[in-house]
């Protein structure tokens, strides 16, 4: 059995080795490494809203809301506070302990920056955690959100640095890690993952998944996307990921990030309840809740809550994440 230490020193042979064991012994190894740090009962639900949709000047190659392609998706202005805050309160209802906000940016701009920092004051007052992606920042901007007190700061890698430059040329596989340093210095927490279904292979899974757990502290949060292929992209004729595949990338997740959240991203949508259970069972511990993932389609809040019950899971107040949160600062 693996022990659930953090470790920062993964080989790349290590991380295959991993990927290739039977299915069944993958399972139970990661099961028993999330049960050392968690509760297998329990789910942690955000939720995610675009706040400022589409003309994104990045060409990321999955992306609906890229200025490079045409998908039929209309830009729209910042939005305003007072939509921000209400839908966050309606997320707040259904479930959800974290509000993240999401904007089509390649970084924030001076004029509308002021705004977004309102939008997490107001979240926090909710009693809500608050995240947001908003592309690069620099360190006054960083500050700045330090200050009016986020709590999350969505960065994703998306794939391994070889297949980077085959889905993005507008921002370096470096761009993204200089980011995150910024917000892991600053004490923010860091939100980092990736996509399965860009065309690349197991080894460029493995890579990535090596990338974050090797980074000097494990991202808090590690969102492991399925590719939802957008009409209009270059991916949109993308071949599909492997169930069995996807499970596997889940747990071995689970396994070189123990104490982080392993979070069900885009693509839920298209996963049936066995395939969302398998993945529970990977470790993973974390969805994102509500209809809409920015752009994308994503599944009713009301399904989420009748699989959560019958698997006899429940989702986890703020105050069981600070107890698991404190737990694991402890163990770091």
């Amino acid at each position: 059995m693996i022990s659930p230490v953090c470790r920062h020193d993964w080989s790349l042979s290590e991380v295959q080795e991993l990927f290739a064991l039977p299915f069944m012994d993958l399972i139970h190894q990661a099961q028993a490494v999330h049960r050392a740090a968690f509760d297998p009962n329990e789910v942690q639900l955000s939720s995610l809203m675009s706040i400022k949709t589409g003309g994104c000047p990045e060409d990321c190659a999955y992306c609906p809301q890229s200025a490079h392609y045409e998908t039929g998706l209309e830009k729209e202005r910042l939005a305003e506070l007072d939509r921000v805050l209400n839908e966050a309160r309606a997320a707040k209802e259904r479930g959800a302990s974290r509000f993240c906000m999401g904007a089509a940016w390649k970084r924030p701009n001076a004029r509308d920056f002021p705004l977004v920092l309102e939008m997490v004051r107001g979240v926090k007052e909710l009693g809500m955690e608050s995240c947001v992606t908003l592309g690069a920042l620099d360190r006054d901007q960083v500050a700045a959100l330090k200050e009016v007190g986020l709590d999350y700061y969505n960065h994703n890698l998306d794939t391994s640095r070889e297949h980077y430059e085959k889905i993005i040329t507008t921002r370096s596989f470096q761009d993204r890690l200089d980011t995150l340093t910024l917000v892991r210095d600053s004490g923010i927490n860091v939100c980092c993952g990736g996509i399965l279904g860009l065309g690349e292979e197991e080894e460029d899974r493995a890579k990535l998944l090596m990338e974050l757990a090797n980074l000097p502290h494990h991202p808090e949060s590690v969102p492991i996307n399925l590719l939802v292929k957008a009409q209009g992209t270059p991916l949109e004729g993308a071949a599909d990921v492997d169930p069995f595949d996807f499970v596997r990338a889940v747990a071995v997740a689970r396994i070189l990030m123990p104490k982080s959240y392993v979070r069900l991203s885009a693509g839920r949508s298209g996963m049936d309840d066995a395939l969302q259970a398998l993945c529970f069972l990977a470790g993973a511990n974390s969805i994102f809740f509500g209809e809409k993932l920015l752009t994308t389609p994503n599944a009713g809040a009301e399904h989420d809550k009748e699989l959560l019950e019958r698997l006899g899971m429940k989702s986890q107040t703020l105050e069981e994440i600070a107890d698991s949160d404190g737990r694991m600062a402890a163990a770091r």
